[in-house]
């Protein structure tokens, strides 16, 4: 079928088998330029198949030489509908690691439930015997709890006071005023269920108890600061409870992992589009914005770059690096102040008629069509895709 972008809202309902294989194949070329890094070489991926989570997988595969579990929840293709981008994403890593010589299977289920997390230790004993990185990626607006069999939903609020500021409609351009009511604590504890730190303990304590940590095993979660102008919906909102739960979550699992000598780690990366930060109002204005500043300075960077450089300078380099907090920190370029200080000035000004201008509009606009697999040179978007593309470890 030929298949084209259908948009709605932040969503794209329609992805591109041979887009997304081009994504993956850029992305791997990108990690083999830069060199051999001396990393894991058992990795599992909780998240796996787009974002942060796909680069992980393919700075280790490639990056590292890494045999690679990838765990992720995404929608398979039927007769004439595609699946989920993550799902071709996979397919096409799986392809192109096989070819490398690099073992590479993969899990689709929900990462939350008990029967995903016994899947996966099963399978690590089965081929791996044991893993020495695991890495948490995981980005669901839901869960269902395993214990509880409650289904808890996440939701993006500030708190205390209601919240008003810019935001873009990415897709028209326009920029208009947004007001978000405040949180309620059901909205607070909800969010902490889905998006703190609980589900990542689970799986390190399961992994721990199967014996398929390998001694000095590291873990490492992914976290987001980001500037002054999105902390009271971000930061200091409902999210940035998860947050905090997440980030303290990791001297947690660190005590828990002293008997094999494993670490946990959170890494605090830089703003990207993503499929959920195109949800959150104002994050799409002040992408828009940073891109345009940090494009200027040649430090702008994607998913790949940030992974491919948290590998090599962060956690395999002589020392980790951790800010007063104990985070690892790849947000740092996004932080400096010459950078936030322009992405400031620029905020104040930025309009409907001024922001193709000022910020980097189409830049968003390119890389959220990316993550459907659309908009890459060298595909031919007028011919004939197989929707029915398979992954084929699955």
């Amino acid at each position: 079928m030929i298949i084209e972008p259908r948009m709605r809202g932040f969503i794209c309902l329609t992805a591109h088998p041979d887009g997304c294989a081009k994504n993956v194949k850029n992305q791997i070329e990108y990690v083999k330029s830069k060199g051999k890094i001396d990393g894991a070489k058992k990795v599992l991926v909780i998240g796996a198949s787009t974002g942060f989570g796909l680069a992980s997988r393919i700075s280790s595969a490639f990056g590292c030489d890494a045999a690679t579990i990838g765990v992720f929840f995404e929608k398979e293709p039927s007769e004439g509908k595609t699946a989920t981008p993550g799902w071709y994403n996979t397919a096409a890593f799986e392809t192109e690691a096989t070819k490398a010589g690099l073992y590479a299977k993969s899990i689709n289920g929900d990462a939350f439930s008990d029967e995903i997390k016994q899947k996966t230790i099963d399978l690590i004993k089965k081929d791996l015997g044991q893993v020495d990185l695991v890495i948490y990626s995981l980005a669901s607006p839901v869960r269902m709890h395993p214990k509880t069999g409650v289904l808890h939903r996440s939701s993006l609020k500030p708190i205390g006071q209601k919240f008003t500021n810019k935001t873009v409609d990415f897709h028209t351009g326009t920029v208009s005023e947004v007001s978000i009511e405040p949180a309620n604590q059901d909205d607070i504890d909800n969010t902490v269920v889905v998006m703190g730190g609980e589900d990542w303990t689970m799986w390190m304590n399961q992994m721990k108890e199967a014996g398929v940590l390998a001694e000095g095993a590291m873990t490492v979660a992914y976290s987001y600061i980001g500037p002054e102008v999105t902390e009271a919906v971000y930061r200091k909102g409902t999210i940035g409870r998860a947050k905090d739960h997440l980030e303290a979550t990791a001297f947690e699992i660190t005590k828990d992992l002293a008997s094999i000598n494993g670490k946990a780690y959170v890494s605090v990366n830089k703003a990207l589009v993503t499929q959920a930060s195109s949800a959150i109002p104002v994050i799409p204005l002040y992408i828009s914005l940073l891109y345009k500043t940090m494009k200027a300075k040649g430090i702008h960077e994607g998913c790949i770059e940030q992974m491919q450089r948290l590998y090599a300078d962060r956690l395999y380099a002589n020392t980790i690096a951790l800010d007063e907090n104990g985070r690892i920190r790849v947000d740092d370029w996004e932080m400096r102040d010459d950078v936030q200080a322009e992405v400031s000035k620029l905020w104040e000004q930025a309009t409907t008629d001024n922001l193709s201008e000022i910020g980097d509009l189409a830049g968003y606009k390119n890389d959220f069509l990316n993550l459907f697999g659309f908009g890459f040179e060298g595909v031919d978007y007028t011919a004939e895709a197989n929707e029915m593309t398979l992954v084929p470890s699955i």
